[in-house]
């Protein structure tokens, strides 16, 4: 299923050369005055052809709603239906793989299920494509975040073995907090997203160094989110982590995800690890770091949110590769041909952010008291 959430809903349709792709958004509350300005900005740092990092597909992804808002463009309540035009498709490049599925790709799965019917067109419905309208729905879930209080932010974390400087989100004092935000805003203006500018331009060279090659590179996007509200979730399977991790999931070529230590945690003791707890301005237990990246027992505990995502290199590279005619069952050499990233993991930082974006909001969503912006009994974590 294409769809993400509970209490929001997100479904997801289309396919990588369709006319057209998009998404329903049902339960999205009324009142939401939408911002198309920020909407189209968001868009365009995902959209492809934005350097030699990038395809060099050129699609516009230019938002249309068709339902959902009224005349004034706030949102109404009904579903909101959006859709983005596929202008410029090339499937005379995916003609002669039909029978041989290419390595690291879905294609041998998708034959398995629907045969030769299924659209290897640009990869079909598994596309990194179908994250354009995952774009759509969390720019605006972002946008009814941003009014209570929620920021969402990530940056390339690392890049082909090159690391950026990493979030200061581990220490809760007032000059980390205040350091925490200096690198979201600077994220906000920034063509290339990192933290530090010579790590972008080693993870720039070794990306374009792989290109020339005909290779491709992975990474890891690092989110974090502020003033998420403490109480969110439940324990075990209805927890943060598992809820966000099925989420993050949801996008094509992520390998993994982990929160606050991470893996880390594994390699320390738990003196080191444990977050010990400090009396904050209002006479309230808080904790005084968070090692627990802002999750305990599947519960936020009013901390940063911080989940780091291993995002795969490219699968569709120029260098030949061996694959299966499943025509004549033979062994075959296959070059792929088309347009592709040489690195997915720059345009994968907004779609980080939309996909976490979604689901905060849906967290929220499960409690009425987060529904609607009047509400008297709204708490916002610092």
């Amino acid at each position: 299923m294409n769809t993400f959430g509970r209490a929001l809903n997100v479904s997801v349709f289309g396919q990588s050369h369709s006319k057209a792709i998009g998404c329903v958004i049902d339960d999205f509350p009324a009142g939401l005055a939408v911002d198309e300005m920020a909407l189209a900005a968001f868009m365009a740092r995902r959209a492809p052809g934005r350097g030699p990092w990038a395809t060099k597909r050129s699609e516009g992804d230019v938002v249309r709603v068709l339902s959902g808002l009224n005349a004034e463009g706030r949102t109404t309540g009904a579903p909101l239906a959006l859709v983005i035009e596929n202008t410029d498709t090339r499937p005379q490049d995916y003609s002669a793989m039909g029978k041989v599925p290419r390595p690291g790709h879905a294609d041998l799965v998708a034959w398995r299920r629907w045969g030769g019917d299924w659209d290897r067109s640009g990869g079909g419905q598994f596309s990194g494509r179908l994250t354009a309208p995952l774009c759509a729905a969390g720019a605006l879930c972002l946008q009814w975040l941003a009014d209570r209080g929620v920021r969402v932010a990530a940056h390339l974390a690392e890049v082909a073995g090159i690391e950026d400087e990493p979030f200061c989100a581990r220490m809760l004092d007032l000059e980390s907090k205040m350091r925490l935000e200096g690198q979201m805003d600077s994220l906000a203006e920034s063509d290339f997203p990192v933290l530090s500018e010579a790590a972008g331009k080693e993870m720039r060279d070794a990306i374009e160094g792989a290109a020339r090659e005909g290779d491709s590179v992975g990474g890891i996007v690092e989110v974090v989110a502020t003033g998420v509200p403490a109480d969110l979730g439940d324990p075990m399977a209805l927890g943060v982590e598992s809820e966000v991790s099925s989420a993050l999931f949801g996008i094509p070529a992520v390998k993994g995800v982990e929160f606050g230590a991470g893996f880390s945690a594994a390699r320390i003791r738990g003196s080191a690890h444990n977050d010990p707890y400090t009396l904050d301005a209002r006479n309230e237990a808080v904790p005084a770091k968070n090692d627990a990246g802002g999750i305990l027992g599947g519960i936020t505990t009013g901390a940063p949110l911080v989940a780091r995502v291993a995002i795969k290199p490219t699968s569709s590279i120029a260098m030949p590769q061996r694959s299966v005619d499943l025509e004549v069952m033979e062994e075959t050499e296959l070059k792929v041909r088309g347009r592709h990233d040489p690195c997915i993991a720059p345009r994968a930082v907004p779609v980080v952010e939309a996909v976490l974006g979604i689901t905060i909001m849906d967290l929220m969503l499960r409690k009425s008291a987060y529904a609607s912006p009047a509400s008297s009994r709204m708490r916002t974590a610092r």
